[in-house]
């Protein structure tokens, strides 16, 4: 009588759907992470005592450092221009409000991958991130956290 051999390996059939499923359920995570906006916790978490390095749509570089105490440092690489401010996180907004200038407001942030993120102009003041609706956010910037590899390698998502 013949003998019967089961081995204790996987089928490549198995293997095969086994690794459907891991990237099919992988996708969803991924893009959670690069699709919902940073709660308050996450940008203060993010943010606080650290320096970004980014850059705008139309190309302009910059870098900004948000101390803990609620002061910031901004200045484009490349112009002379350099502002001060304090930042603040208002109703999930990540706010740069510059103490010469009009050209900050606040920003809802998306984490794009573990070190990039994404900001979307909301609203030019803190008053007017409070405001139940405040439209739609438009893309504005990209950056990253320095000292740290940065993880912006694609394109921006707009």
């Amino acid at each position: 009588m013949p003998s019967q051999c089961t081995s204790p390996l996987p089928s490549r059939s198995a293997i095969a759907v086994a690794a459907l499923l891991l990237t099919i359920t992988a996708v969803p995570l991924a893009s959670a992470q690069s699709s919902a906006w940073m709660t308050d916790h996450e940008l203060r978490r993010a943010f606080s005592g650290t320096t970004i390095e980014g850059h705008y749509a139309d190309g302009r570089s910059f870098v900004e450092s948000y101390l803990k105490s609620g002061a910031l440092d901004y200045r484009e690489t490349g112009r002379k221009r350099h502002q001060t401010g304090h930042w603040s996180i208002v109703a999930g907004a990540f706010c740069t409000i510059y103490n010469t200038s009009p050209t900050g407001g606040c920003f809802r942030v998306r984490r794009h991958s573990d070190n990039c993120f994404e900001f979307y102009f909301q609203a030019r003041t803190e008053a007017q991130a409070r405001a139940p609706d405040r439209g739609r956010p438009s893309w504005t910037a990209r950056a990253w956290r320095q000292g740290q590899p940065a993880t912006c390698h694609e394109k921006p998502v707009v």
